[in-house]
């Protein structure tokens, strides 16, 4: 498909799209995305909800009810004056990335729209991300611009990035009373600005985000997505399986940095007029309370917390749900029934990737198959592939190959070429069966990803964390199976020579002699790298398992008792 004359002046992304013969196979066959050449995915998504049904609407509810909400309006004010800011004073032009650092809060969400609008490209970061992965991502997206929570500037200024100019914001709307030290926040200097904004008219097909991944080298890919692409997933598994309207309060726990937080939290709740509950943190059986004391009728977040508010007590708080969704690990039939028996309340399990944006596969209400992910989302195709790209018979595994109005296109990637098969498919990593009736009922994962609490985590990027410490001479790092968690980081360590006499006779468990050592590796991996990726499990070993050729053979690490 030929590409559509760009409004970037920064053609650094359209430049760094794969070659064509690499593409997914793009296909809009529902007549809901039939989108005009031009378009500003925020334009569309925040003023054409307020040319819908008015800006008076409560958009985003705060975490501290004491705070006050924003309307469609307050939105769209500071979306405006932050774009202004970023036009005016900060140089931005459109296609220039920008990155956003923050949790989950009104003026993360305003900051997006605002960089969308003006024709730069998102390119959003966990909070507990560090320096060092800060670092990669601005040197693979070529960021020169950050707008960042002022609670978070730490990590970003560490990186060290050369030419980066960081902006920080007051997330209160408390603190956004000039005071020592604000005259140059982004609040103070969107305040000046009109709020008013004509938005860039980009091309259906501009990126208007980068969703970053990892890959099991550790090495984060960069996956862009289209203006189209934001409206598309809004417009098939928000609009055609989770059927939202304009009353509804969303919440959840993944961030704007996930591609299934962007779409969760701002995407699908925009689009349909409805009402977001940000939450910055919290635990599951917070969750809960936020979810009844709020009225919260869509929830979003991974089978593990789903699971944690049962066995926290909280079920009579989660009977107001109308659509809990479910995704970032697979969900247990179990874990389906026991919520429904406690709740009456169907969750809406999915498989999505930040490859194709968000959920492709997944059912709702009388469709459910209890374990089963569900059927293909309106809009998309799947089938289940062998090695050589030929269909495999319904009731055998295979990989799985997804297609049609999203899919990967990573930013200068030789990984692309594993993705994106010559048929255009997206092969997710993935192994399902489909069954007779067509629904698809995940296997495991492809490849080596560890998939924890809804967190895709590279065991290689850990095992290189941990080889810096000097008691490690190496290292290899799985995921196990935990029922809780779904899988917890595991790591094997050999040890060196002086450390090994120094924790003699350990064998790396909790209140042995080398329980110590534990927590320090531990407390290493969390300083460097986001805590979330950090070993649960340590286990000292005299050798790891490798082939002729030296390469560490995970798979025999997986089936070592526990």
């Amino acid at each position: 498909m030929p590409l559509t004359p760009s409004a970037h002046i920064d053609t650094f992304c359209r430049d760094h799209l794969p070659p064509a013969d690499q593409w997914p196979e793009l296909e809009f066959t529902l007549p809901e995305l039939s989108y005009p050449d031009r378009l500003n995915c925020a334009d569309a998504l925040l003023n054409g909800t307020i040319a819908r049904l008015g800006p008076d609407r409560p958009c985003l509810l705060p975490q501290d009810p004491a705070e006050p909400a924003w309307s469609y309006g307050d939105l769209a004010a500071t979306a405006s004056q932050i774009a202004a800011v970023l036009t005016e004073d900060l140089g931005l032009v459109p296609g220039n990335r920008v990155l956003l650092r923050g949790p989950n809060n009104s003026w993360m969400v305003a900051c997006w729209f605002a960089v969308v609008l003006a024709g730069g490209v998102v390119v959003a970061t966990m909070p507990l991300l560090r320096s060092a992965e800060l670092a990669t991502i601005c040197e693979i997206a070529q960021v020169r611009l950050a707008l960042c929570d002022d609670r978070f500037t730490a990590d970003l200024q560490a990186a060290e990035v050369p030419g980066l100019r960081t902006v920080a914001f007051q997330a209160s709307g408390s603190e956004q009373v000039p005071g020592p030290g604000r005259e140059g926040s982004l609040n103070a200097l969107a305040a000046a600005k009109p709020a008013s904004f004509t938005p860039v008219q980009t091309a259906a097909d501009d990126v208007a985000i980068v969703a970053f991944t990892s890959g099991t080298t550790g090495r984060p890919k960069a996956a862009m997505h289209f203006h189209r692409e934001i409206l598309a997933v809004a417009d098939t598994f928000s609009a055609l399986v989770l059927k939202p309207v304009p009353d509804d309060v969303f919440t959840g726990t993944p961030p704007l940095a996930f591609t299934f937080g962007l779409g969760a939290m701002l995407i699908f709740p925009i689009r349909a007029g409805a009402a977001t509950l940000l939450i910055e943190r919290a635990t599951p059986a917070e969750l809960a309370d936020h979810i009844a004391a709020r009225g919260v009728t869509i929830c979003s977040t991974a089978p593990t917390a789903y699971r944690a508010m049962l066995a926290s007590g909280k079920s009579d708080q989660l009977r107001g749900l109308r659509r809990p969704v479910s995704a970032g690990e697979t969900l247990p039939g179990s874990v389906w029934q026991a919520f429904y028996d406690a709740t009456g309340v169907k969750i809406i399990d999915g498989i999505g990737s930040t490859e194709l944006l968000h959920i492709f596969i997944a059912a709702a209400d009388d469709d459910i198959e209890p374990g089963s992910t569900g059927l293909p989302v309106p809009g998309y195709r799947a089938l289940i592939l062998d090695e050589n790209g030929e269909p495999v018979p319904d009731g055998q595994p295979g990989r799985l190959a997804v297609k049609r109005p999203t899919g990967c296109k990573y930013l200068a990637d030789d990984r692309q070429r594993g993705y994106v098969g010559s048929d255009g498919w997206n092969f997710t990593g993935d192994t399902y069966i489909r069954d007779a009736a067509g629904y698809f009922w995940y296997q495991a994962r492809s490849d080596d990803m560890i998939v924890s609490a809804g967190y895709n985590i590279a065991g290689p990027e850990v095992e290189e964390i941990l080889l810096g410490h000097p008691a490690v001479a190496e290292c290899g790092v799985v995921g196990v199976p935990d029922e809780t968690r779904g899988q917890i980081v595991k790591a094997f360590i050999v040890l060196t020579d002086d450390a090994a006499a120094a924790t003699a006779g350990s064998a790396g468990s909790a209140g042995s002699a080398g329980s110590d050592l534990v927590t320090e590796l531990q407390e290493f991996v969390k300083a460097k790298i986001a805590p979330y990726k950090y070993p649960r499990s340590i286990e000292f070993v005299a050798a790891l398992p490798r082939t002729n050729t030296g390469k560490l053979q995970r798979f025999k690490l997986r089936t070592q008792p526990a």
